[in-house]
């Protein structure tokens, strides 16, 4: 939660899936975010900006829990091989969608 780059993700996600985001609050974040003494956690992040998609918990069986869409960004961060799966499983994804809907969907420059 302390580096510049995990903010600029979890500010724009919030943004579209989120109508109650603080935006301004996020803002101060960004603008902190990476210094040496910038310290953040998920429950400040939460209850600051009002965000969904990270959930954090203090109970027996508590933790911090997030979206999917931010936990596959978190694993592809820290795992280069879990990131080239995941870029290889949405290839097949859309060959496979291709031959399906007969799109001719392509990343190929033209």
């Amino acid at each position: 939660m302390r580096s510049k780059s995990t903010i600029e993700f979890l500010g724009p996600w919030e943004k579209i899936n989120n109508p109650n985001f603080k935006g301004v609050e996020f803002d101060s974040f960004w603008q902190e975010a990476g210094a040496n003494a910038f310290v953040l956690s998920p429950s400040k992040w939460i209850e600051n900006t009002n965000a969904i998609g990270i959930v954090s918990k203090s109970e027996k069986t508590g933790g911090t829990f997030a979206h999917r869409d931010i936990a596959l960004e978190f694993a592809s961060w820290i795992s280069a091989e879990f990131k080239l799966y995941l870029i290889k499983e949405f290839q097949r994804l859309k060959e496979e969608e291709n031959k399906r809907l007969s799109l001719g969907w392509d990343a190929k420059p033209c």
